[in-house]
């Protein structure tokens, strides 16, 4: 789908596609249909909210994977209250106009029983207001402006990627005292980028930083040039960049061959695996956060790479990180949840994730996670990494500096979310 052209065409084409072309990859082998055919006949579907076309289309189809995965393993265990799980994926292309066309198509059309997905805070802000109207639970994966589990949280929407202001608050204290105290800010000139630089702002100048400028950066922005000149005569000591996409992919290639990757030093808020795969290791300058890596020495995760490897032998991206990861972990919680409480009724699995701890070892992460109860954000383990100089293997980019506790880098935006009511959100159940 074009963003100009969302037609009834489009609609049917995307849907015969997620019943046919994915459905082998997606819904796996049904392996008990006649134990649980008399339980219901009715699937539990969900709607996939996945950029596959502009700025984040590589890590929209990254995300997919891991939810899909997830999806899929439920449905090789017999499902959930013994239905099948099925999903009807559309593009939401980067964009917030497009998001709300599929949000609002996915419900009264499509009949879904939850949404999920989102890269773009944008796209998933809009989302998220649709789903609240009617009362439809709707988990954001990765979207990490801190607006989103703050001024902009809903009572359906639970947001599973660290925010702006978790990644700054766990990098900026060491940057400051490694590197020093002028600061040089750049970032993307839409939603996430806006808010993720005032929070990296308000917490480097409490850490004492000094900010000797800031630069907003349009989206697909190509030439870098003039940006990197205004670097150079300003001299800083940190660069703190919130870019993303294949925005960071052309800015990163510049400034290498400008040869700023060196000094300044560089903080790079959040690095997502899906803008640097294939690149090299060489290519992760800077210092950067992520909630996930495939090289962790944790319980689980070599399991779990080689899941994902037998499940997409022919993906690009042959291993997974941090955007997969996210959405697989975010999908399984969400299904589990349902068999818990027995039942699609929103309330009744609002009220069950509100709170919920999840244990260190099952997410595959050094510290317990949990779902916080006033804002929906999930509190979880953030690491600090860097460029590996010893890579053990041609994936092996990131090496893991640090990782901080949820409580120590909570994010202040969390604080000015304010959930509507469960009596003012709309009872909604598919069935």
């Amino acid at each position: 789908m074009s963003k100009s052209t969302f037609t009834r065409r489009s609609f049917l084409q995307t849907s015969m596609l997620a019943g046919t072309a994915g459905g082998a990859a997606l819904f796996g082998p049904w392996k008990h249909t006649r134990v649980h055919a008399a339980a219901s006949d009715k699937p539990i579907r969900i709607g996939l909210t996945h950029d596959a076309s502009g700025q984040f289309a590589n890590s929209g189809q990254a995300e997919r994977r891991g939810t899909e995965m997830a999806i899929a393993e439920f449905n090789e265990a017999g499902g959930v209250l013994g239905r099948r799980i099925d999903a009807i994926w559309m593009d939401t292309e980067t964009n917030p106009q497009t998001g709300t066309r599929v949000a609002e198509r996915m419900i009264t059309r499509e009949n879904v029983h939850f949404l999920v997905g989102a890269i773009q805070s944008g796209a998933a802000n809009a989302i998220s207001q649709v789903a609240q109207k009617y009362g439809c639970i709707y988990l954001n994966t990765n979207s990490s402006s801190p607006t989103e589990a703050g001024k902009n949280c809903h009572r359906v929407k639970f947001v599973w990627d660290g925010n702006g202001e978790n990644f700054s608050k766990a990098a900026a204290r060491n940057a400051i005292q490694t590197f020093g105290k002028k600061w040089f800010l750049i970032y993307n000139d839409y939603v996430w980028g806006q808010n993720t630089n005032e929070a990296t702002k308000k917490v480097a100048i409490n850490y004492g930083a000094e900010v000797v400028d800031e630069v907003p950066i349009p989206v697909g922005t190509r030439d870098w040039s003039s940006v990197l000149l205004r670097i150079q005569q300003a001299k800083p000591d940190v660069v703190a960049a919130a870019v993303g996409g294949d925005d960071f992919k052309v800015m990163r290639q510049q400034v290498r061959d400008m040869k700023l990757d060196g000094k300044p030093a560089w903080i790079n808020n959040q690095q997502d695996w899906p803008d640097i795969y294939g690149l090299g290791a060489d290519a992760a300058f800077g210092v950067f956060g992520t909630t996930w890596y495939h090289y962790l020495d944790l319980p689980g995760v070599s399991d779990f790479v080689k899941r994902y490897q037998e499940r997409y032998p022919t993906t690009r991206i042959n291993v997974p990180g941090n955007v997969t990861y996210n959405g697989y972990v975010a999908m399984r919680e969400l299904l589990r949840v349902v068999a818990e409480v027995g039942s699609t009724d929103n309330i009744k699995i609002i009220k069950a994730l509100e709170g919920r701890v999840m244990k260190a070892a099952d997410r595959m992460q050094h510290h317990d996670a949990v779902i916080d109860a006033d804002s929906h954000h999930v509190q979880q383990t953030i690491y600090l990494a860097q460029g590996n100089p010893k890579p053990k293997d041609d994936t092996d980019y990131f090496q893991i500096l640090s990782s901080s506790d949820p409580d120590s880098i909570r994010a202040d935006a969390n604080k000015e979310c304010k959930l509507e009511s469960y009596a003012d959100t709309p009872n909604y159940d598919q069935g």
